[in-house]
Order: structure tokens, then sequence, then C-alpha cells
């Protein structure tokens, strides 16, 4: 009897001694489930769910994935289940003082990117860059290396881009879980590098992060606007002068019905509370 209440108790002490998660909440944004918090609580959980989950992802949700989830309702559990969803692009993050009258601020992958190397060097963590092209990757690795020499940099893949056997995928998982890191950057593209991480949520042992084109900004191969014009939220115009051809329908829709569903949504009435 008295052994059987020291071990309840030790697994009390054990239970109570792992700290809170500094993000507890989220709030429904259209028909998506967007995480709440400082840029700080955001960097600070990312690294939480590294040393208290083996396995999670992060999403990084501007427009063009809200629009994504409202027309995909699989899409939009992917993304309603991730661990965290960051509030990645200005009207997402002024959508949600719109609805809740709390201001939010900006959480996009482009600034967290390089914020969660140097923090990971310095709590000597070790990462992994997945997706995109050899050529970006060997620039980010390069560029790490110089700025983060502490920087444990478990290693980088860029994958076939094809559609993967079952094999090939099991043999990639393996690959990247042998050289344990404690977070995967993913840059394969919405809604496909969203759509991976949650297919390996318990198999890639570590918190995945789908970072889109945050590799090219990161290594320079690829200006971003002055920050006057991303607090405009004119983002999307400069990528559309880069691609016109892709991107005009994708921003001429997505845009469009952003616009439309958030005022349908204060017609009806503001979300009364946080989901």
């Amino acid at each position: 009897m008295h052994t059987s209440t020291l071990n309840a108790t030790s697994e009390l002490e054990t239970v109570s001694a792992i700290p809170s998660p500094p993000l507890t909440r989220k709030r429904k944004l259209l028909t998506s489930l967007i995480s709440a918090g400082s840029f700080n609580d955001f960097v600070e959980h990312i690294f939480w769910l590294s040393n208290h989950k083996d396995s999670s992802y992060v999403c990084f949700a501007n427009v063009h994935m809200l629009m994504e989830a409202y027309q995909d309702r699989e899409f939009n559990d992917v993304l309603n289940n991730a661990d965290v969803a960051t509030p990645d692009g200005n009207p997402v993050a002024k959508l949600a003082r719109l609805f809740y009258g709390q201001r939010q601020e900006r959480v996009a992958g482009m600034d967290l990117l390089p914020r969660l190397l140097q923090e990971a060097a310095a709590r000597g963590k070790s990462v992994y860059f997945y997706g995109s092209t050899d050529q970006v990757l060997e620039a980010v690795a390069t560029k790490a290396k110089q700025e983060l020499p502490d920087l444990k940099i478990a290693g980088y893949y860029s994958p076939p881009f094809r559609k993967l056997s079952d094999d090939e995928d099991a043999d990639i998982t393996a690959m990247i879980n042998a050289a344990k890191p404690d977070l995967v950057f993913v840059a394969l593209g919405c809604p496909k590098q969203e759509r991976w991480m949650a297919a390996h949520k318990g198999r890639v042992k570590a918190c995945m992060l789908g970072v889109g084109q945050a590799y090219m900004t990161y290594a320079g191969l690829e200006k971003r606007l002055p920050a006057w014009a991303r607090n405009l939220s004119l983002e999307w115009t400069y990528r559309l002068w880069q691609e016109p051809r892709r991107l005009w329908k994708r921003y001429l829709y997505t845009n469009s019905m952003f616009i439309l569903l958030t005022l349908k949504q204060l017609l009806q009435g503001q979300p009364k509370k946080l989901a």
C-alpha cells in the first residue's frame, strides 16, 4: 500500500513538472482554427512541442491557406488538427482582431524561420531542411552555417517532384528519423506540405514546420518587400508581379472570396468566444 502511494505521488510530480504550453487557445477564423498569442509565444511553444511531444506539426496560415481550407473539408481538418497554426499573413492577423477585438501579431514563416534557427543554435537543438531544390537547400545550409556556427544541421533533402511510392516515402521518413532532428522545416508549397506533415505526424519524430517560400528569402535568393509594404498587406502584389501567369487566377479568386466571406461573417455576427 505504501509503495503504491509513493508511485502514484511520483507520477503526479512528474506530470506536474511538465510546464504548460505557451499557446493554449485557437480562434475560429471562417472555418479554420488559428492559434492566438505573441510572436515570442509561438517561438516558445514550438520548442515546447520539440521537448514534450514525440511528433507534431505547425502550419503558417495566410489567406491562400484559409481559402484552401474553406473549399476542401479534408484540408480544413489538416489545418485544424495542426498543433499550431500561426496567423502568417497580415490579413489573417487583422481578421482575428476584427472578429475578437484583441490585437494579434503577424507570425510569418519568413520571420519565424531565422528566429527559430537562432534559438535552436542557442538551445542546442538540431534542424533538418526538407523540400525545395538541392540548390536552394545548399544555399540555406551555407547561410545558416556562416551566421550560426553553433547550429546543429542534422541534414537536408530535396525529394523528387512527383508522387513518391510507399517504399520511397518510408525510406525518406527513416532517413529523417535517423538524423534525429528536433525541428524539420518543410518546403513543398501549400497545400502539399501541410498534407505531408499531417500524414507523417507520428512517423517523423520531430516538430515539423511548413515554411513554404521562407527558404528563398532566408537564403537571399528572393527579395522581400520592405516592412512598410508588408504592413499594408501588399506582399501578394509582389508575388503576382514575380509570377503573373501562375498566380493571377489564384489571387483574383482567393482575395475576392476572402473579402466576401469576411463581410458575410460580419453581417452574420462576429464570433463571440475563442474556439
